[in-house]
């Protein structure tokens, strides 16, 4: 369900340097992650949340109502799709080019940090950032600057000094590899490495889009061609 607040007119910054209200709308799947962030959000006196959404479909007409300065969205919004979120951030951005999309995510991938990016988002922060780093970020991005956390800048660069010869896969991606390749199912394959099924399908689905793979089969092969496992 769409929760909108009443609006409020935005105070605008003047020459003078004086501040405004920053209007946020949340987009999370989990209702009380975004219950807890408004709590903390709404702290600061100068940061208002004026919506949420737990789907890309809400999170479209919400903006749409509340013309938002910033949307704080996370990349999974549902069971089935674990990068929907980017998506979103694309048909967001599109649909309204003021507006600044900041990435709030469990995911730190360098490969996704880049796609969020080329995808319209201004910044790129995990879900473990303290309150603090959180904030800040969010007026960055208001004030039209882009913001990383320190691991997601780091994954980044990484990420866009890989040699363009073949794909940078992770330490853990290598693992959920060669596990692929002896023929597990992803819950055993969790079960084995101490992780949930989910981020499983996760890692399963970067290694397949890094190696270009249309399968699982395909990206053990195109991973033993290219002499990662």
């Amino acid at each position: 369900m769409i929760e909108v607040d009443e609006e409020v007119p935005a105070r605008r910054a003047d020459r003078t340097g004086a501040s405004q209200h920053v209007r946020i709308v949340l987009v999370d799947d989990h209702a009380i992650v975004r219950h807890g962030l408004r709590s903390i959000l709404e702290r600061e006196d100068d940061l208002q949340v004026v919506g949420e959404a737990a789907t890309a479909a809400e999170a479209l007409a919400v903006v749409a109502r509340t013309r938002p300065h910033i949307v704080l969205l996370d990349l999974k919004l549902s069971s089935g799709d674990d990068t929907e979120g980017l998506v979103l951030c694309e048909e967001l951005t599109r649909q309204h080019p003021d507006l600044g999309v900041l990435v709030l995510t469990t995911f730190l991938d360098g490969g996704l940090v880049v796609d969020a990016i080329h995808r319209g988002a201004r910044g790129y922060v995990v879900k473990d950032v303290d309150t603090t780093e959180l904030v800040s970020s969010i007026r960055a991005v208001a004030r039209r600057e882009s913001s990383f956390d320190s691991r997601s800048a780091a994954a980044m660069v990484q990420s866009m000094n890989a040699p363009a010869s073949g794909p940078s896969l992770t330490e853990r991606e290598l693992n959920v590899l060669r596990e692929l390749a002896r023929g597990l199912s992803n819950r055993d394959i969790g079960s084995k490495l101490f992780i949930s099924e989910t981020t499983v399908k996760f890692h399963v689905r970067n290694i397949m889009r890094k190696l270009a793979a249309a399968s699982r089969a395909e990206a053990v092969y195109e991973a033993s061609k290219r002499g990662l496992i």
